[in-house]
């Protein structure tokens, strides 16, 4: 079925899933959502997969038009999204007609949204992911951002639209995103590398999104952290990793992060607070804040009976 012609591509629009898993001995970044609980969140409403792949939207100015009736959800940052010039209710699914315009205004909390459509979005997965990784040119749609024209296909699901149509999210479980995140962190694995200083600085300070900031990763600027030695032998990276550069400026690293790096990474930001910086843009403020592993684990127990919960109550 096609489902939407890109009238306009936005600021940056591409296709993601839940990722590209077991790939990263290769060299091949996981990529998929900066922000997982939204895409899955999405998807529980239309009644797909939870890491079926949707449309990630950055910023603003995406516009589609519906070349067929169907069910979408719209979750993650409000980028003012409007139906034929209406306001779409988010965190719920709507039913969109054939010649329909969906269209994306701007930012007002969050930066990026999550458009799902009910059914698989058919694209040839590469990898076992859909996701779109665009500096190496495969995945989604040829590889890169969505353009003007593009179609989206979408193999249709069967579906009691009624029962779909009346789900919606918990007021109490819709995120609220703001300029300053304040993020948890495990330290190390190499905190070895630098001075207790350095540790001191990077644990009570607040450092600001960079404009050099983007999928890959984001640049912070602040207060300058005290190393040792930021050189190690390149090992592995995941997401959410701090590294710390010979200017003492940290860089988290997101969904489409190298694999492997030479900078000494100082800690971790944890799954879930990786979420909430990815509705972090450019010029909103980072705080670091430590945690035991275990304390991690809590955290994430917790963050996953909580989306399990809604799973069981969208039924």
């Amino acid at each position: 079925m096609k489902a939407f012609e890109v009238v306009r591509p936005g600021f940056f629009t591409t296709l993601q899933d839940s990722g590209r898993q077991g790939y990263q001995m290769y060299g091949v970044p996981v990529s998929g959502a900066m922000d997982r609980r939204s895409l899955r969140i999405a998807n529980m409403l239309v009644g797909n997969d939870e890491g079926e792949a949707c449309l990630e939207v950055t910023v603003y100015g995406l516009e589609l038009n519906a070349l067929s009736d169907a069910i979408i959800a719209i979750t993650g940052g409000n980028l003012d999204p409007v139906l034929n010039g209406d306001p779409i209710p988010m965190w719920q699914p709507l039913r969109v007609r054939k010649g329909d315009v969906i269209y994306f205004r701007g930012l007002k909390s969050g930066c990026r949204a999550y458009l799902a459509v009910s059914g698989r979005v058919d694209v040839q997965e590469v990898m076992g992911s859909k996701s779109t990784y665009v500096r190496g040119g495969f995945g989604g749609i040829d590889g890169r951002a969505f353009r003007r024209g593009d179609i989206i296909e979408v193999k249709e699901l069967k579906v009691d639209s009624l029962r779909i149509l009346a789900r919606k999210v918990p007021e109490e479980l819709i995120p609220k995103f703001e300029d300053k995140v304040v993020a948890r962190v495990v330290m190390g694995p190499q905190d070895d590398r630098f001075t207790r200083d350095g540790i001191r600085t990077f644990l009570s300070s607040e450092y600001t999104i960079t404009t050099k900031s983007d999928r890959m990763g984001y640049r912070l600027q602040g207060p300058r952290i005290e190393y040792t030695d930021y050189n190690i032998i390149s090992d592995a990276i995941v997401r959410g990793a701090v590294q710390v550069p010979g200017d003492g400026m940290p860089i988290i690293l997101m969904a489409d992060t190298a694999t492997a790096g030479g900078y000494a990474k100082i800690a971790t930001v944890i799954l879930p607070d990786t979420d909430m910086l990815a509705q972090a843009e450019p010029g909103a403020k980072v705080s670091f804040v430590k945690v035991s592993i275990e304390e991690a684990h809590l955290i994430l127990r917790n963050y996953e009976r909580e989306i399990r919960e809604l799973r069981e109550a969208l039924k």
